[in-house]
């Protein structure tokens, strides 16, 4: 079983011309609420990729902006364990969603504050356990002791960024990053091999948006570019790429095609509004990926000189 511990809010979104800037008063469109928060997406993205069974650990309130998230866990077989933090409002988060598809969101976490270490269920059954960080970072730290001291592989998606201390990152065998939050944990302004290299868990992924992602596993480089898509809205991409990819990993799926079926659950993710509800089942993601050519030589060139990688030498 996956165990995901993190966030759960509803998410208002709206959507705009572009997305407004300091002291800037934009007239928006349309107007949404959609289930979100980076641990409920995660969740969601995990149990319709499909291999192992989901459960979600998180807090929320007892209101009426739960009840969609609960509903959406649901409908997407992740097994609820929440904990109600009654007097505290369920997180929410105000997403603007520009017509080029980028977006820019504010989160009142609310009840996330209140997921606490005495709540960390037994982990037996666990074989994964994936966080990120819109809980409290002491909480954090407390899951992934007793998740190590367990023998279960621990997963840290650390977003958003923050400073985090080396006994986390000790902890940690699975870190996935943008480039941002990278470049912030390695405490380097190189590029992203060198930051890579200096990112002390065994394997290290960052994702690079439309270009694709870049892993370190155990010292060894992996490139896996994106896919071409028309996008339309890019909330939840990343969370849906981790749980994704979690949920390969759980199936014993190598890394290289783990990273294949995360890009290409992301890619599709970015095609549909919403968070939850843009997360596409195993089959979208096979019927997409058969639709798609393995990248040629010169695309595959191009990432690795975005990442500073030396050309391959052959001998």
């Amino acid at each position: 079983m996956i165990l995901v511990a993190g966030s759960a809010n509803l998410d208002f979104v709206v959507r705009a011309h572009h997305i407004p800037g300091p002291g800037e008063t934009v007239l928006g469109r349309a107007f949404e609420t959609f289930p979100g928060g980076k641990g409920a997406n995660q969740a969601v993205a995990c149990a319709k990729a499909g291999g192992a069974s989901t459960q979600l650990l998180a807090a929320m309130g007892d209101d009426a902006f739960a009840t969609p998230i609960e509903a959406s866990l649901r409908d997407a077989a992740v097994v609820p364990n929440i904990v109600r933090a009654l007097g505290q409002p369920t997180g929410v988060a105000f997403i603007c969603v520009s017509d080029d598809a980028e977006n820019a969101i504010t989160v009142a976490p609310g009840a996330n504050l209140c997921l606490r270490p005495e709540h960390l269920p037994a982990l037996d059954g666990i074989r994964h356990l994936l966080m990120q960080l819109e809980i409290p970072l002491d909480t954090v730290l407390a899951y992934a002791r007793a998740a190590h001291h367990k023998g279960v592989t621990v997963v840290l998606n650390a977003a958003p960024a923050q400073d985090l201390p080396a006994e986390l990152l000790d902890l940690v065998d699975v870190l996935i990053v943008n480039e941002g939050e990278l470049a912030a944990i390695s405490r380097h302004a190189g590029s992203i091999a060198q930051c890579l290299e200096r990112t002390p868990v065994p394997i290290v992924i960052v994702t690079l948006g439309h270009r694709g992602c870049c892993a370190r596993v155990q010292g060894t480089f992996l490139l896996q570019p994106g896919f071409a898509i028309d996008p339309v809205d890019t909330t939840a991409a990343g969370d849906t790429f981790c749980g994704s990819l979690v949920a390969a990993m759980s199936r014993g799926t190598g890394t290289q095609q783990a990273l294949r079926l995360a890009c290409a659950a992301g890619a599709l993710a970015c095609t549909r509004p919403g968070a939850q509800s843009s997360i596409p089942k195993a089959a979208e993601v096979t019927e997409f990926l058969s639709r798609q050519p393995h990248a040629d030589a010169m695309t595959v060139d191009a990432l690795r000189t975005y990442c500073g990688l030396p050309a391959p030498t052959f001998s």
